[in-house]
């Protein structure tokens, strides 16, 4: 049978190293929007223009965001015209950035028929089985956790619809 002085002491041992640990946590928090973008290499192009667009800050607030990161490979696909086209633009290419970005956390298995985007368009979105397709795009790597949001990272750039 346990002494009660030693099963006292080991509880309070216990006890401590547990309030030590989850003091370590709180000074590694968890990356937000912003530092994921900027710490993944396949979303690298899409770090430069938020960062060239100035939204770095909106991807590190505390609103809680889903974003639909296009990875490198999608860039690619995207013609050399239009992408130099964006850059010259400030407007256009926020509202391009601001066509992946949803409101909340929302996740693959949660992801809605339809979509509102930060800039008031509209996503389509299907299921097959466990795979998640927003209008041509797919999810490819889902269900990112950060600390202020998700991020989906998809293999297609989603062009927001003209306006006329």
């Amino acid at each position: 049978m346990p002494q009660p002085k030693r099963l006292f002491l080991g509880s309070v041992g216990a006890i401590a190293c547990a309030l030590l640990m989850s003091g370590c946590a709180s000074l590694n928090p968890a990356p937000t929007l912003a530092d994921t973008l900027a710490a993944r290499p396949e979303l690298s192009t899409l770090n430069r223009l938020v960062t060239q667009a100035g939204l770095q800050d909106t991807l590190r607030g505390e609103a809680a965001l889903t974003v639909l990161a296009p990875n490198d490979e999608a860039f690619k696909a995207v013609p050399k015209a239009t992408l130099d086209a964006l850059a010259a633009d400030p407007a256009r290419l926020k509202a391009v950035l601001g066509h992946h970005v949803v409101a909340g956390r929302v996740s693959a298995r949660e992801m809605p028929a339809k979509v509102r985007t930060s800039t008031g368009t509209e996503i389509t979105t299907s299921r097959a089985g466990d795979f998640v397709t927003l209008e041509e795009a797919m999810i490819v790597q889902a269900d990112l956790p950060v600390r202020n949001g998700t991020v989906h990272v998809i293999d297609r750039v989603l062009m927001p619809p003209v306006k006329k």
